[in-house]
């Protein structure tokens, strides 16, 4: 009896060490699994969150239209940021000086840098207004070559953003010789490039533009 219950207890005992190991070993075995697909898994997330960036980060193909114009001027003078203040103090997505804004019929300033329609706005009054200012330069030199630069409409309003219309038919007259740059080093010339080709013919030209405040 003490033999047979011995066997039994013993062939118990081993049953349940083997059961034992095979548990262990398989928890190992899930656990080393586990283990390598977590990395692999970490991996996966950090190359799909970064494909996910490029891939959903999609710029509107707008060509020489206005809109496109415009959204090259706001990224090109602020990266497009609504309530920039650079350290000349020239305000907002298309930077405007105060002097240009009160023109244009913008008294509030702080209201300006939280309004995107008010900057929409007084741009397209400025450009009017720089039109009228230039209409004779238009008419005149579109079409001609300065310094390896075609001359159009579109780029001489920018460059009078930029440096304002006097400065420009400095420029124009003196057949590129009488140049100019703002505070950061930026040519008009350069404007004339970067914008050229581009389609504001539907602003007229308005000595009186002002903005509309709603």
């Amino acid at each position: 009896m003490i033999k047979k219950g011995s066997y039994i207890l013993g062939l118990t005992i081993l049953v349940a060490v083997i059961s034992s190991g095979f548990i262990s070993l398989d928890e190992k075995k899930v656990k080393g699994f586990h283990l390598a697909d977590n990395e692999v898994i970490q991996y996966t997330v950090e190359n799909e969150v970064i494909v996910e960036e490029v891939v959903e980060v999609s710029v509107p193909h707008v060509g020489k239209t206005f809109a496109g114009f415009a959204q090259k001027m706001a990224y090109r003078e602020s990266r497009g940021i609504l309530h920039l203040v650079n350290p000349f103090g020239y305000m907002g997505k298309y930077q405007f000086g105060k002097s240009t804004l009160r023109t244009v019929g913008v008294y509030d300033f702080q209201e300006f840098l939280r309004n995107a329609e008010w900057q929409d706005k007084a741009f397209k009054a400025l450009i009017a207004r720089n039109k009228w200012q230039l209409r004779k330069e238009i008419e005149k030199y579109s079409g001609k070559v300065i310094n390896g630069i075609e001359i159009t409409e579109s780029g001489l309003v920018a460059a009078a953003h930029l440096g304002g219309a006097g400065s420009v038919k400095k420029y124009l007259r003196s057949n590129g010789r009488n140049g100019f740059k703002d505070g950061f080093g930026t040519s008009l010339s350069s404007y004339m490039k970067k914008f050229a080709g581009y389609d504001v013919s539907h602003i007229d030209a308005d000595v009186n533009a002002k903005v509309v405040l709603e």
